[in-house]
C-alpha cells in the first residue's frame, strides 16, 4: 500500500485525503488544529461552490451538509456608479444550484470523517523539518496551506502573477436574520460591484448554527470603503459592513438592516495577494513535494472561485495518482499532474479572477447592462462561474463579445433564460 502525507486541512487537503482513503492509500494528514478548534474557531472565509466542484464531493460521499443548506439557485450583479446609480442590475439562472457551507462545518466534520475511515490525522504547525520527516517516510508528500512558511517553499510564477499586492481589503461577517431581495424572483447570491468602492457580496450559507447568511466587502484598497484596518471587535465590524452597505449599497440595507452575527467569532477581515506559484519545492536534502490549492493558485474572492479551484485541484490530483499506479512520484509526475489542474481550471480561474480585479473594461460593462433586457446573456455570465472556460471565446474580446451581443438583439434574446 502507498503511503502518501498532505500538510493542510483545508478543502483541497481534505478532499484529496479523503479521495485517497477511499481509493486504498495509507494517508497522513497534517493539520495545525483539532476538528473541536476548527469548529469553535474564527470564520476563515465565506466561499460558494458551484456544481462541478458540489458533484465532486457528491462522488465521495463528503456532501454531508446539503440537505440544511439553502440552494443558490442564481446570480445577481449590479453595476453601480460611485454615487449610487445603478447601470446595471438583474439576476441570471443558474443551470443547477450552487451552495455555500462555513468551512468551520465543513473541515471539522471532513476531518473526524477522515480519522474514522483509519486516515492518521497529526495535529502540528508544520515546518520544513516536518515536510523532511514525512518525505522519509511516505511515497509521496503534499503540501496544501496556502499561508505561512510552507508556501514561500513555491516560486512565484510572475508569467500568471500580475500582482504583488492585496488588490482588495477584505472584511466578512456570517449573519442571521438577512431577508431575500424582493426584486429577484429567486434565491441567490448578490453582487454589487461599485466604481471606485469594491464590491458587496450578499449570499444564503450555513454555519454552525444552521442557514444564516454571509456578508463579504472587497474594498479597493485606500477607497471610501477600506476602514476595517485595526477593527477587531466583532460587533464594531458588523456595524461597519452595514454601514458600508447603507451608503454604498442601498439596495441591500432593507434586507441587511436587522442582521445579527450567527457568533462571536464570525467576522473575519484582512487582505492578500493573488498569486500562482510553481508546483514543485525541493527540500533542502533534496526531497520533493508537490503544492496542491491555495499553496499554488490563491485566488482573490472577487471571482468566487477559491474553493472550487481547490476541489477541482484535489479531483485532479486524486485521479492522477490512481492511474499512475507503482510509478515514480518524480518531478515529472508532480509538474504533469498540476498541469493536468491548471489546463482544466486553473488557468481560466485565474484569468477571470484576475479579470474581476481589475477597472471592469468597456466591453464587459456593456455586456451587463445588456444583460438588463436580455435574460440569455445574463444567464451565460453566471453559468461561467461553475466553469469559467467557458468565458474564453467571448468574454474577453471586445470582438467578439460585440457580435455574440449583436447575435442576441437580432434574435430578441431567444435562448435559456428568455
Amino acid at each position: 500500500m502507498r503511503r502518501i502525507a498532505i500538510v493542510g486541512a483545508g478543502q483541497a487537503g481534505l478532499q484529496l485525503a479523503l479521495g485517497l482513503l477511499a481509493a486504498d492509500y495509507e494517508v497522513t494528514l497534517v493539520a495545525d488544529r483539532s476538528p473541536d478548534e476548527v469548529r469553535q474557531g474564527q470564520v476563515t472565509s465565506t466561499q460558494i461552490m458551484f456544481h462541478t466542484a458540489l458533484d465532486q464531493e457528491r462522488e465521495l460521499g463528503l456532501n454531508h451538509w446539503e440537505d440544511q443548506t439553502p440552494p443558490i439557485e442564481g446570480l445577481g450583479i449590479t453595476v453601480a456608479t460611485p454615487d449610487g446609480v445603478r447601470r446595471a442590475d438583474w439576476m441570471g439562472r443558474l443551470d443547477h444550484y450552487a451552495q455555500s457551507v462555513d468551512q468551520r462545518v465543513k473541515m471539522a466534520g471532513w476531518m473526524e470523517e477522515f480519522t474514522e475511515r483509519g486516515g492518521h490525522l497529526v495535529l502540528r504547525a508544520a515546518g520544513v523539518a516536518d515536510l523532511e520527516a514525512l518525505s522519509r517516510g511516505h511515497d509521496l508528500v503534499v503540501v496544501a496551506t496556502g499561508k505561512g512558511e510552507l508556501s514561500t517553499l513555491f516560486a512565484r510564477d510572475p508569467l500568471h502573477s500580475p500582482f504583488l499586492t492585496p488588490q482588495r481589503a477584505l472584511s466578512a461577517a456570517y449573519v442571521h436574520g438577512l431577508g431575500p431581495r424582493l426584486d429577484h424572483d429567486r434565491p441567490g447570491l448578490s453582487a454589487s460591484f461599485v466604481a471606485g468602492v469594491g464590491a458587496l457580496f450578499v449570499l444564503p450559507s450555513y454555519t454552525t448554527s444552521g442557514p444564516c447568511g454571509a456578508l463579504l466587502w472587497e474594498a479597493v484598497p485606500g477607497g471610501p470603503a477600506d476602514v476595517f484596518a485595526g477593527v477587531r471587535d466583532p460587533g464594531e465590524r458588523l456595524r461597519l459592513i452595514l454601514e458600508l452597505v447603507e451608503r454604498h449599497t442601498p439596495w441591500e440595507h432593507a434586507r441587511t438592516a436587522k442582521v445579527e452575527l450567527t457568533d462571536e467569532r464570525a467576522t473575519l477581515t484582512g487582505g492578500y495577494p493573488p498569486v500562482v506559484r510553481h508546483p514543485v519545492a525541493e527540500l533542502p536534502s533534496g526531497a520533493l513535494v508537490l503544492g496542491a490549492g491555495d499553496v499554488l493558485v490563491l485566488a482573490d474572492p472577487a471571482g468566487a472561485q477559491g474553493a472550487n479551484s481547490a476541489a477541482k485541484c484535489a479531483t485532479a490530483y486524486l485521479r492522477s495518482i490512481v492511474e499512475h499506479g507503482d510509478g515514480p512520484f518524480d518531478r515529472e509526475f508532480m509538474e504533469r499532474t498540476f498541469a493536468r489542474y491548471w489546463d482544466t481550471a486553473g488557468a481560466a480561474i485565474t484569468r477571470f479572477t484576475n479579470t474581476m480585479l481589475a477597472p471592469l473594461p468597456e466591453h464587459v460593462q456593456r455586456m451587463f447592462m445588456v444583460a438588463n433586457e436580455y435574460p440569455e446573456v445574463a444567464d451565460r455570465f453566471v453559468n461561467a462561474f461553475d466553469d469559467p472556460s467557458l468565458l474564453r471565446d467571448w468574454f474577453y474580446q471586445p470582438e467578439e463579445m460585440a457580435r455574440y451581443l449583436d447575435d442576441v438583439r437580432m434574435r430578441g434574446g431567444a435562448g435559456a433564460g428568455a
